[in-house]
């Protein structure tokens, strides 16, 4: 859905992840902007791709969930919107804390909007959910 929407990588590290997603008429809502959940894909995008590359190849495995999500709209998005999140170094410090307890840790991570003027058109957390896969 995200690729049929426009969602597109735009740069990811370990530190941070930008997604960008282009208003067009496919995610295009009745209000002549772009449909809140476009957003929501492209925002959960920055996020669950930092902590896929987190996780990716650790022993043992980790599972990942989102668990809750928030949201809020400043301003009509429009435009081509760049969502940033900059959590890396939380992911990995929650990463740490799940080998070294085996318990299921939780982290919050925040993912902004910001159309080509640099505005902040939404902010969105997502809650994602770690745990060590039983062997």
């Amino acid at each position: 859905m995200a690729y049929f929407a426009g969602v597109k990588i735009r740069e990811l590290n370990d530190e941070q992840c930008v997604t960008t997603i282009k208003f067009g008429w496919i995610n295009q809502n009745p209000f002549r902007s772009m449909y809140f959940a476009c957003q929501a894909m492209a925002a959960e995008m920055s996020t669950g791709l930092l902590v896929m590359n987190g996780v990716y190849q650790s022993k043992p495995g980790i599972s990942m969930l989102v668990i809750k999500n928030e949201s809020v709209f400043m301003k009509k998005a429009v435009g081509k919107i760049a969502f940033t999140c900059p959590d890396g170094m939380k992911i990995s410090e929650t990463i740490n804390k799940v080998r070294n307890s085996g318990e299921g840790v939780t982290v919050e991570l925040r993912s902004t909007g910001r159309d080509d003027e640099n505005h902040i058109v939404s902010e969105f957390v997502f809650t994602w959910s770690l745990k060590a896969k039983m062997k």
